[in-house]
């Protein structure tokens, strides 16, 4: 069987499934490619190149887990997120690019050429405190999260990013565990913001294999930042940063719940939603 025709047949076997119809095509490459070890330039080169039999058993394996709806990235145990490598596992939630708007708006907003404070809640693989270190190179970062396991993936991920000397990783139920660090000049956070109303509507791969406390937060998804925000208020200094990834149609609830914050704005995704809530400590 030639490279080719394993990636046909694959697309054809995801595509009888209502939830992977769409991506069937590039899940069949991704994942041939990842038992192949070779880029996605050598394959449209080619094409007609044979596919070893142990590989053949291999890519059917991966195949049938994707069929059982789990991530790619659970499968490949990899996911990119602001131009660095991250490993992920079931433990952590899979980096998403809307998350990138956040990383964004942080840097402009933080000098980085100062020494700096941060905290991230709810860290998981790392991906916002390490990319944050990545391009703060003056900046101390205490990642926090209630999950040993996730912890265990950010902390590797901080060391193959080469950022472990600047990013500290503490289990902590949102800050209870630095309650007595003050003075913080920035606290970010893409804490859970899902509905449990919206639970059913989840695509599989989702609701069925990511962590759930790192998805839902109540009846209307606020649970967290109820919390969260008066913590932040205590623990940042004066003009200090807020940062928040919300969830589609939180702008309005999260501007009332930041109503003693400065300067507060809101940052749309590429699909116009309000992606991004940002405030500063009176």
């Amino acid at each position: 069987m030639t490279l080719r025709q394993a990636i046909t047949a694959a697309a054809n076997h995801l595509a009888e499934d209502e939830h992977l119809r769409a991506t069937a095509t590039r899940d069949a490459e991704l994942l041939l490619l990842y038992i192949v070890q070779i880029s996605r330039a050598n394959l449209f080169a080619y094409p007609e190149r044979e596919l070893l039999s142990d590989q053949q058993t291999a890519y059917q394996s991966l195949i049938e887990r994707r069929l059982q709806h789990e991530p790619i990235q659970y499968i490949t145990g990899q996911q990119e997120f602001y131009g660095l490598n991250f490993h992920v596992t079931p433990a952590v939630l899979i980096p998403r690019p809307e998350t990138e708007h956040l990383v964004e708006a942080v840097l402009k907003l933080l000098p980085s050429n100062q020494s700096l404070k941060l905290a991230d809640i709810g860290t998981g693989s790392g991906a916002i405190a390490i990319a944050l270190a990545a391009h703060l190179p003056h900046a101390a970062i205490i990642a926090l999260d209630i999950s040993p396991d996730a912890l265990a993936i950010a902390t590797t991920n901080a060391r193959e990013n080469n950022v472990a000397d600047r990013v500290r990783f503490l289990q902590s139920d949102l800050l209870n565990a630095v309650s007595q660090e003050k003075e913080f000049d920035a606290i970010v956070s893409n804490p859970p913001y899902i509905p449990e109303i919206d639970r059913g509507s989840l695509h599989p791969q989702v609701r069925n294999h990511e962590p759930s406390t790192a998805l839902f937060a109540g009846e209307a998804g606020l649970d967290i930042y109820r919390r969260l925000i008066p913590q932040a208020h205590k623990a940042l200094k004066q003009n200090g940063l807020l940062a928040l990834e919300i969830g589609h149609g939180q702008q309005d609830s999260l501007a009332e719940l930041l109503s003693g914050w400065q300067t507060v704005s809101f940052i749309d995704d590429l699909q116009q939603i309000s992606r991004v809530a940002l405030a500063r400590k009176p």
